[in-house]
């Protein structure tokens, strides 16, 4: 027996492709006998036969076709291509369009439930699950329109001539309370008058947060918590965390070992406690929350930015003068597609979840390990389809469903179609019965990425104006933890801004130093590419997970420190080069894959980023020895007589440390 043809058909009913293979498909062959699981097939004076094997997995359908006997392989080989060519005409991949509801006449639940049932039917067990529905509902909304008009993007930064008449009520307006209340907070206790506007009613997330100790203790070397109230937002503390992609279908040198990573994700947040305590923070250093209330436009003057929100329970109009407005808005941000246009974000990571109390069977999981990447199937229409579980307190789990995607005007990604599938397909994952889990809250999210050549092809800042977190696409490329990147450049960032403030370097040039861009991160973008289905193409099932497995294996056999390394965004030049040299030797179709998923566009683009990271490590190489310490020797004279100079330097002492993945010493 030999398997010459393995393809997913992009359909969630098999019994369709069933029928269509049985009864509807013609072949020119002796005998066609219909099995349970597909077809066989004899020809005329041909020994041997064909076995089409079809089933279903991950709400989606495979197929393989088997060459029995003394079947020839030539004539078995164009057959099978025959029948390739004969489904993808029949199923076509397809893009599901977000239904349009009024939700004037009917509950978000009836206005859904013939397009996602199973979506609705377990939102209405989740509690607040309708308001939640909605905000998925508004969030997808939003994210579609925005990527099928970026060069029409709505203007909601306005530049003005006319001052406003009272002076700058805050030194800082954010806009978003998620992580810009993290950052808000460290802000408003260096002194500074802090305003949050927070869409939601404030402390609630769509999403929990995961890091390390070594990383959170950013947040206490800031002074934003102290040692024993970081132990009190703990959730879960476990001893591993697991990294396995499903290798089922491939061979055997592409098979990769589980990697373990005691250090990475692996401590579970409350992340409704650690935003409680932000904002208590923020409060008593002075700062202000209007929750509730919606960003709708800032006009910016020669001296000041006015911010206009909508309070959404009143409907009325709030204004607010600032120094400076930080947008804190994430994917949904309408000032990134604003300054960035169709270069806004490049890629994105539709994720949805659930964090679940108790009804997992005893013995599927144990609450002292995490399972940080998981894949449990091939790729299932047009998506590697993967899992991240975290246990919680007690009982409880947070569990996602992901995948890595590229922003395409015809398939901008679907959070409710993401939905449907994680119902569907949660008991493939972990043993369980759907109906005797109990919710908690659901969690989901648009998390972009861009695909970056170098430190200036995206802009961050306007006058006046500073992008921050997921707005200004500060996250991993390999695990898109948007959490864990602002943490670990939180002192950075701080600093950096508290530097153009004080000096009044609110310009678009200086407020563009003010930036956590990482060369040995950007690097990393074509990982992330490799990832993804082009839209509208199709890909060997296995081709997605041969490629997690050759990089994971390979970080697997590596010591624990090297994949903690890289995984941190800490990897040097000489790192990333053994291992991409390391993994080029492991799989030699690694480059050729890439080239087809990424394009010969991306990939030069690519060869840009590399030169780029290559340039900036010499850079590196040159001064990081001795810059650092010889810019804070001369600091008193320097910042005094050259504010703006000091900024530069300051920005570029950090560029060739933190931004090379190298500690930056406290000294």
């Amino acid at each position: 027996m030999e398997e010459i043809l393995y393809i997913e058909i992009p359909v969630s009913d098999s019994k369709l492709v069933y029928q269509w293979l049985q009864q509807q498909w013609e072949i020119d062959c002796n005998q066609k006998k219909l099995t349970r699981q597909g077809v066989r097939l004899q020809f005329i004076n041909t020994p041997g036969e064909l076995s089409i094997f079809i089933w279903s997995l991950q709400n989606t359908t495979y197929l393989k076709v088997f060459r029995w006997g003394n079947f020839p392989a030539s004539f078995g080989r164009r057959v099978a291509q025959n029948l390739k060519y004969s489904i993808e005409q029949a199923f076509p991949p397809s893009y599901p369009e977000l239904p349009e509801i009024d939700l004037s006449k009917e509950s978000i639940f009836s206005a859904l439930a013939p397009y996602y049932p199973k979506t609705v039917h377990f939102f209405q067990k989740i509690p607040n699950g309708e308001s939640a529905l909605k905000r998925v509902y508004w969030w997808e909304q939003r994210w579609r329109q925005e990527v099928r008009h970026p060069q029409e993007p709505k203007t909601v930064i306005k530049q003005t001539a006319t001052e406003p008449n009272s002076d700058p009520e805050y030194d800082l307006i954010y806009v978003g309370g998620a992580l810009g209340v993290i950052h808000a907070a460290v802000m408003a206790k260096r002194g500074y008058r802090v305003l949050l506007l927070e869409r939601l009613p404030f402390g609630r997330m769509n999403r929990e947060w995961n890091i390390s100790r070594q990383e959170f203790q950013a947040l206490i070397d800031l002074g934003l918590f102290t040692e024993a109230e970081f132990e009190a937002v703990i959730a879960k503390e476990y001893l591993d965390g697991y990294n396995k992609f499903f290798d089922g279908n491939n061979p055997p040198h592409l098979k990769g070992d589980v990697l373990h990573t005691p250090n990475v994700l692996n401590i579970a947040l409350d992340s409704e406690k650690v935003l409680r305590v932000c904002g208590e923070k923020l409060r008593e250093a002075g700062g202000e929350i209007w929750d509730e209330t919606e960003f709708v436009e800032a006009n910016i003057s020669k001296t000041a930015v006015t911010v206009e929100g909508k309070h959404l329970p009143t409907q009325t109009t709030q204004k607010a003068v600032g120094r400076l407005l930080i947008d804190a808005m994430g994917s949904a941000s309408p000032i990134a597609w604003q300054l960035n246009g169709n270069r806004a974000f490049d890629s994105v990571c539709p994720t949805v979840g659930a964090t679940i109390k108790r009804g997992f069977p005893e013995g599927v999981w144990d609450p002292n390990y995490g399972d940080v990447l998981n894949s449990h199937g091939d790729i299932s229409r047009g998506r590697q389809l993967i899992w991240e579980l975290f246990p919680a307190t007690e009982e409880e789990f947070t569990i996602y469903l992901f995948h890595y995607h590229e922003v395409h005007p015809d398939n901008p990604g679907s959070l409710l179609e993401m939905y449907e599938d994680f119902f569907t397909i949660l008991p493939e994952y972990r043993r369980c019965d759907m109906e005797q889990l109990e919710w908690k809250k659901a969690t989901f999210g648009y998390i972009p990425g861009h695909f970056s050549v170098g430190k200036r092809d995206r802009a961050v800042a306007f006058d006046r104006l500073l992008a921050l977190g997921d707005a200004a696409c500060l996250q991993s490329p390999l695990v898109f933890t948007g959490f864990g990147s602002l943490i670990r450049n939180l002192e950075r960032l701080t600093t950096l801004l508290d530097t153009a403030l004080k000096h009044d370097l609110l310009e678009a040039d200086s407020l563009n130093q003010v930036r956590a861009y990482q060369s040995n991160v950007a690097v990393t973008w074509l990982f992330s590419k490799g990832m993804m289905v082009p839209t509208g193409k199709t890909l060997p099932p296995q081709r997605i997970n041969a490629m997690l497995n050759t990089f994971f294996g390979l970080l697997a056999n590596e010591p624990p420190v090297v994949a903690e390394t890289f995984i941190k965004d800490r990897a040097t030049w000489v790192l990333f080069n053994r291992l991409a040299l390391k993994a080029a030797k492991m799989n030699p179709a690694l480059l050729g894959w890439i080239w087809e998923q990424a394009g010969g566009k991306d990939f030069i683009r690519w060869v840009g980023s590399y030169l780029s990271f290559t340039f900036d490590a010499f850079i590196s190489f040159l001064f990081r020895g001795w810059f650092p310490q010889w810019l804070k020797n001369n600091q008193s004279w320097l910042e005094k007589r050259f504010p703006k100079l000091w900024l530069r330097g300051l920005s570029f002492s950090y560029a060739i440390t933190t931004g090379m993945g190298k500690v930056r010493s406290k000294n």
